[in-house]
């Protein structure tokens, strides 16, 4: 039995916290002028933002915190933990270059976009029939990607309107939160199917 170590569990904790705890901790370091529910992420992290490492630090540590338990979830298909992998590399990226302080970066818009793609699909690819916990199993994993690339949709609708900021920050928050949830109950799940096991085992 594939377990899920103690590394990954922590690694999937640490991913929301770092990226809720680091939006909310830049925006409070902005001006007045800054309105999370307009104006985006990658706004508190660019060049001549106030304070910018706090959200330079948590994309990079998020993005960290995908690899690390993308290669923690043995129990999930190698597929699926490629893509978060490689959703979590892109978010790195995404820290690594900046947007100016006008107009936009190319490399920057390119990682963001893979990031978003990457995050939302491994859900769907994780699917089996047999084996890991509930959240891998069925339609699951597939309703997940459904609604997390549904809220990315909902933020590239919104890219040139009042709710881009709000419309990221559900995308965001979202595709850092179901990593934990798959850790969770997998490993809980993997738990209970050991212990059934044991008294057999003597």
């Amino acid at each position: 039995m594939r377990r899920i170590p103690w590394w990954a569990l922590a690694s999937a904790g640490a991913a929301p916290v770092l990226l809720i705890g680091g939006f909310a901790l830049a925006e409070a370091r902005q001006p007045s002028s800054y309105d999370p529910i307009r104006d985006t992420i990658s706004a508190l992290a660019a060049l001549g933002a106030t304070d910018r490492w706090i959200m330079t630090s948590a994309l990079t540590g998020l993005g960290a915190c995908h690899v690390i338990t993308a290669a923690g979830l043995r129990p999930m298909q190698n597929q699926a933990r490629v893509v978060l992998a490689a959703g979590g590399v892109a978010t790195v990226l995404v820290a690594t270059f900046p947007q100016p302080t006008r107009g936009n970066s190319v490399a920057h818009t390119v990682a963001a976009t893979v990031a978003f793609i990457a995050l939302g699909v491994w859900p769907a690819l994780s699917a089996t029939r047999t084996g890991g916990g509930p959240l891998l199993r069925g339609w699951v994993p597939i309703g997940a990607s459904v609604a997390l690339l549904g809220l990315v949709v909902w933020f590239a609708a919104e890219l040139d309107g009042g709710q881009r900021g709000l419309a990221e920050r559900a995308a965001a928050s979202a595709q850092a939160l179901w990593p934990l949830a798959v850790v969770v109950t997998t490993h809980r799940a993997l738990e209970r199917r050991e212990s059934g096991e044991s008294p057999g085992s003597l």
